[in-house]
């Protein structure tokens, strides 16, 4: 009852809070009624006094937007567990593969404490290996019988790693075929076709060797799935591939010059409808393609604003069931129609809340960069922004590095919140971004110190000529590859900013490769191992590239945050710079989270991340 009395208490704000935010209703959906008149969705709210979220399921009506709550969706929508005829079933079960355990090698010492491994990848995001893998079953057939291998790949895959044929006959799933130090260095995950009369598995991805996944069948047969490139470069373009019922094999996207987040067949499995991150949004498209080679492929944009699409639910006669966001609101369920273009909102989750917020404006604004290639930034404007008033003004820095910056609703890195607290905020597209072109995109691997860092300045210096930017109130924030940046510019700001905060910033790059998990992001990102020495992109890097070389030049105070649970940059980051900071005597401050990961899951422990975030800017801008 504590949670639901602040929720009550928070909605008569018309500004922003971080207890508001955490009190917002999220939406997820789930599918498609199998009569195509209804979306099935999960609709979460945080108890912030327990601590842990509440998860209600409800249906809405395409038609007429009628709302009902259920208490669960079987039947209702086409489980992937069971095969279209119904006739075979799937299970993903956890299975021990490998001895880990000081009990596993030596049984009488069954209270013993002890991990011991003779291969890398013995910790990847949040978890220690320890033995065991999710191994997929048909009809109680463990299809990864004996080998070390996951399906649903891991850390983040789900049931979009496997798919029936259409006629039942057969199984594609998806799983990186390496242990290991092989699995650590690699990004080349395969698809497999399990043949349910044969028993036989073929790898229909040989020879592909970066990502293969999500596979998808349409009706007739013919098998689409995104693809990468290159080994070991976890943002290469993804692209779109589709292979015929008799085998013939396209890329369909091999032209175009973006890179696919999403897709699905449209209902006759003629078309592909997919979402891609273009000019600083995420957008709809739609594929036509001709497997005979007669024509090329036909790729048109669909929808156009300032908002995010963020997932393809299914499409319903005319149109597509999608969610969409932007700065200003959370997630919710719109129907998009295929002939107008138009959008028109199913959910409405959050409509008591938002309308009684005050929204930040956001705008575009584009800046000429030092190498003459045109960058846009978002700015988000307190609410009743007075342009005849000085307001202390932030510089985003994005994580990824190669994650789009578009109008996502972030329950951390709110632009929204932080708008609401008085503050602009000047989130630059910067080099490694997709959205803007292939090469765009790419060109900030081996170069993390390089035009990027030039980009960040000629940002926030084109936007803090306004006479309402207190030039002399500059901060810069950000997460990840972002983190990374307030480090880096901390000691190469030439006085810019009077205040930072680096949340799982990369500090020391020897430490980096030496303890991060996935060894392929710093083998082709920063181009490969700091003992090479005949390797001259790779020991530039460590030598232009490492914020740890110009904290003698740090002046200014700075808040660093860590999260105890990170394995992709893991605690000693935070921990040194903290180090060096102090040993330094810069006004600094540590936020050690024991128990989070990369990013901040817990709902007590975000809401203390929020005040601490507002507090540190509070003080020291």
């Amino acid at each position: 009852m504590a949670g639901c009395a602040l929720v009550t208490a928070a909605s008569g704000q018309n500004t922003m809070t971080p207890e508001q935010l955490w009190s917002l209703n999220r939406v997820n959906p789930i599918g498609i009624s199998k009569d195509q008149k209804k979306v099935i969705y999960a609709q979460s709210t945080y108890d912030i006094a327990a601590n842990k979220s509440n998860k209600r399921l409800f249906a809405i009506n395409i038609a007429d937007g009628k709302l009902e709550e259920l208490k669960g969706y079987s039947g209702l929508i086409d489980s992937k567990s069971k095969s279209p005829d119904g006739a075979h079933s799937v299970e993903i079960k956890e299975v021990k593969v490998i001895p880990v355990a000081g009990k596993d090698f030596y049984p009488s010492y069954d209270k013993s404490n002890v991990q011991i491994y003779d291969q890398l990848n013995y910790r990847h995001w949040d978890t220690w290996e320890d033995g065991l893998y999710d191994h997929i079953f048909v009809d109680g057939k463990d299809l990864l019988e004996g080998k070390p291998y996951d399906c649903p790949t891991k850390p983040f895959g789900g049931d979009e790693d496997y798919i029936w044929s259409p006629d039942g006959k057969s199984i594609i799933y998806a799983t990186k075929a390496k242990y290991g130090t092989d699995y650590a260095v690699s990004t080349n995950t395969d698809l497999f076709q399990y043949d349910l009369a044969t028993g036989v598995t073929v790898n229909l991805t040989e020879g592909m060797m970066g990502y293969d996944l999500n596979p998808a069948f349409n009706s007739q047969g013919s098998l689409a799935w995104l693809s990468m490139r290159q080994d070991g470069f976890e943002s290469d373009k993804n692209e779109i591939f589709i292979r015929s019922k008799e085998g013939v094999k396209l890329n369909a996207t091999a032209s175009w010059d973006e890179t696919v987040n999403s897709f699905i067949w449209s209902n006759d499995g003629k078309v592909i409808y997919f979402t891609a991150p273009i000019d600083g949004t995420v957008q709809l498209f739609e594929l036509r393609f001709d497997l005979k080679g007669r024509k090329a492929p036909v790729i048109l944009q669909l929808s156009k604003g300032d908002f995010d699409v963020n997932a393809i639910v299914g499409q319903v006669g005319g149109e597509l069931i999608v969610t969409r966001t932007d700065m200003n609101h959370a997630a919710e369920i719109f129907a998009f129609d295929l002939k107008t273009a138009a959008f028109r909102v199913l959910s409405h989750a959050n409509d008591q809340v938002f309308n009684n917020l005050k929204a930040s404006k956001v705008e575009r604004r584009y800046s000429t960069t030092t190498d003459g290639k045109k960058m846009l930034s978002w700015v988000i404007y307190p609410p009743d922004f007075d342009p005849a008033k000085k307001y202390p003004t932030l510089l985003y820095c994005q994580g990824g590095p190669q994650s789009a910056l578009t109008q996502f609703y972030s329950y951390r890195w709110n632009f929204q919140l932080m708008a609401a607290q008085g503050y602009i905020v000047v989130a630059p597209n910067r080099r490694g971004m997709p959205g803007h072109g292939v090469e765009w995109n790419a060109s900030i691997s081996k170069d993390y110190g390089g035009q990027v860092m030039r980009d960040y300045l000629t940002a926030i210096d084109d936007f803090a000529v306004e006479p309402y930017v207190d030039k002399t109130r500059l901060g810069c924030v950000g997460a990840s590859f972002g983190g990374y940046s307030v480090f880096y510019l901390a000691g190469n700001h030439n006085n810019r900013f009077k205040t930072f905060i680096s949340h799982d910033g990369i500090f020391d790059w020897r430490s980096m490769y030496g303890s991060t998990e996935e060894v392929f992001f710093v083998n082709w990102d920063l181009g490969g191992p700091y003992w090479d020495k005949e390797n001259q992109q790779a020991q530039r890097s460590y030598r232009e590239f490492d914020a740890i070389n110009y904290v003698q030049n740090w002046n200014r105070p700075i808040l660093i945050i860590q999260g105890g649970k990170d394995f992709r940059v893991p605690t000693e980051q935070g921990l040194a710079a903290f180090q060096a900071a102090q040993l330094r005597g810069i006004k600094s401050k540590l936020l050690y989270f024991p128990e989070e990961n990369h990013w901040i899951l817990g709902c007590q422990n975000a809401l203390v991340w929020q005040n601490e975030f507002f507090k540190w800017l509070k003080e020291t801008l």
